[in-house]
């Protein structure tokens, strides 16, 4: 049973990636017309950073797809970017047998210059990884997870940049069981619309 349920969101994965990909190349035509789906589409990848046998095995490739519903895209000032966050949605693959996740949320973003910002973001996660009795990997606990993230980054262009983050996943000890969470550092790229 476990492994069906692996299995298959390894496949929801994979199609969501490609569906993102796949809507990605086809939005170029739309975002010049002013049409925009996504505000920012970033691509890269973590490790786990955690040690002891809670540590993760393998490289994680991440897809994460933000979206401006709040009017971020409007704000002059650092104090209207914390009224206005964007909502993101993204996955980070599990590789070498470790979790795959799919989480959701809210990102803020703070511009420190015309080049350097600064990022936070919280949600929820799904995860593949193991509740309990894990002997390579971190006993999660439960199935759904809280999951914030900080991050720096640069911008090159006003639409390509890349960004250092630390994510956390973990579920606060709210649920009946071991709570290892999964912590995760990476650098992504990113390009806006």
């Amino acid at each position: 049973m476990k492994s069906d349920f692996r299995s298959l969101l390894l496949r929801l994965s994979s199609i969501a990636s490609v569906a993102v990909i796949a809507s990605s190349l086809g939005m170029s035509s739309a975002a010049q017309a002013g049409d925009k789906i996504f505000d920012e589409l970033r691509f890269g990848a973590s490790a786990s950073i955690q040690g002891g046998h809670s540590g993760e095995d393998g490289i994680f490739p991440e897809i994460t797809a933000l979206f401006d519903p709040f009017g971020f895209e409007q704000a002059t000032d650092w104090k209207q970017q914390l009224m206005h966050p964007r909502v993101h949605v993204g996955t980070s693959i599990g590789t070498a047998g470790e979790a795959t996740q799919f989480f959701a949320g809210f990102t803020w973003t703070v511009d420190l210059s015309d080049k350097i910002f600064a990022e936070a973001g919280f949600g929820g996660v799904i995860h593949t990884g193991e509740l309990r009795d894990n002997d390579d990997g971190p006993d999660l606990g439960c199935r759904v997870l809280f999951h914030e993230y900080l991050g720096a980054g640069y911008r090159f262009t006003s639409n390509w940049n890349v960004m250092a983050q630390i994510a956390h996943s973990s579920n606060a000890n709210l649920c009946d069981g071991p709570n290892d969470g999964m912590t995760r550092a990476g650098l992504m790229v990113g390009y806006k619309f």
